[in-house]
């Protein structure tokens, strides 16, 4: 067993291995007055905002992608932003290559493991 583990964390790290993660695509529906402060926190969750449609009753909706990594507390933080007026859904887009520091964060928990 210890033999079969070093073999794979050998032949992982001679591969060159890219983390993928999820991207969702993401709609989000708030008061007009709220679009500076939700597409400012899209963009710190690393997302990326594709269009903004006016709708009736002086809301906006707001579409773009994001990876599904950076929206555990999404909920929370829109209620807190629109005074509980904003709502958002998500559907997966795809797989995307994970930055450089979460590779390198990952890498080293794989040579972290060869020395245990």
């Amino acid at each position: 067993m210890a033999a079969g583990r070093k073999a794979f964390l050998e032949a992982v790290s001679k591969a060159s291995p890219v983390v993928l993660e999820p991207i969702v695509d993401l709609e989000v529906t708030v008061p007009a007055d709220n679009m500076g402060d939700i597409t400012g926190d899209l963009s710190s969750r690393r997302g990326r905002v594709s269009s903004t449609d006016s709708m009736p009753g002086g809301m906006i909706s707001i579409i773009g992608q994001v990876p599904l990594a950076e929206m555990d507390d999404y909920q929370s933080r829109l209620k807190s932003m629109t005074g509980g007026e904003g709502s958002y859904t998500l559907e997966f887009s795809a797989y995307d290559p994970a930055p450089g520091d979460v590779q390198k964060k990952l890498s080293g928990v794989f040579q972290h493991a060869e020395e245990d």
